[in-house]
């Protein structure tokens, strides 16, 4: 499903955090977001999401430009899913019922999951590798684990967006591109299309279609990431000094720094 944005702006308190953002998100694609902290990629999230409401502008969706703030929750919670940097949770649901959470948008209020959902549910777990401690508590796992155990409650909601901040920081490399290759094949077999908030600059251009770069609540460049992630968009994002080439074992351009790089 396409996502639109036209001049969203936003601030706290007076103070500006997002100004003019113009993006346009098309199904089937992976984007990244990349910048600096406090660069304002958190909160377009949570402004794409609806879970907050921006000062100006618009945030459109499919072919019909349908506005998101007329959305109900419940065609929201079929429409977007989430995964954040932050999954806090203090009651001991097991990791079956949280991944599960996930089918709640397609379940008549008061009713059991259907057959379908249960095997939805399976099928997620075993493909992300969480099937062996699905009795588990989820406040008894690890915080790799329990990302894990998100992600999989995200892609069994089986919505057309699906946004991520910062979901992949706590994991260890290979539980990484793991879950990486399955919202890859998702977004290719399903035309999904997924909006990632990274701060590993190579992980993002190796699995993005396109990359959107920020500073200061702005956007600074966008497109194709062959074509956006050189030196001088790094140094004018970051103020570092970087050499960019295409790295045939990684299949992908990639960023190279050194001590002493920056300024």
């Amino acid at each position: 499903m396409e996502m639109s944005i036209r001049n969203l702006s936003f601030s706290y308190d007076s103070a500006p955090v997002l100004q003019g953002i113009d993006l346009d998100f098309k199904p089937g694609r992976f984007y990244s977001i990349l910048g600096p902290n406090g660069c304002g990629k958190t909160t377009l999230l949570d402004l794409l999401i609806r879970h907050t409401r921006p000062h100006a502008g618009t945030i459109t969706l499919g072919d019909r430009a349908r506005p998101l703030d007329r959305l109900s929750r419940k065609e929201i919670a079929q429409t977007i899913a989430l995964v954040s940097q932050n999954y806090d949770i203090n009651f001991p649901f097991t990791v079956k019922e949280v991944v599960m959470m996930g089918r709640h948008p397609y379940i008549p209020r008061f009713s059991p999951p259907g057959a379908g959902d249960v095997r939805i549910v399976e099928q997620m777990m075993e493909k992300t590798g969480i099937n062996g401690f699905s009795n588990r508590r989820i406040t008894e796992l690890s915080g790799g684990e329990r990302q894990r155990c998100v992600v999989a409650r995200a892609l069994c909601q089986d919505t057309p967006l699906l946004f991520l901040d910062e979901a992949f920081s706590s994991m260890d490399i290979s539980h990484t591109l793991r879950l990486l290759s399955i919202v890859r094949e998702a977004v290719d077999r399903t035309n999904k299309t997924v909006v990632s908030v990274f701060h590993d600059i190579n992980l993002a251009s190796a699995w993005s279609d396109s990359l959107v770069f920020m500073k200061a609540g702005r956007v600074v460049a966008a497109g194709d990431t062959r074509e956006v992630l050189t030196e001088a968009v790094l140094k004018e994002v970051f103020e570092v000094e970087s050499r960019v080439a295409f790295n045939e074992y990684a299949g992908a351009r990639q960023a190279y720094f050194r001590a002493g790089a920056h300024g």
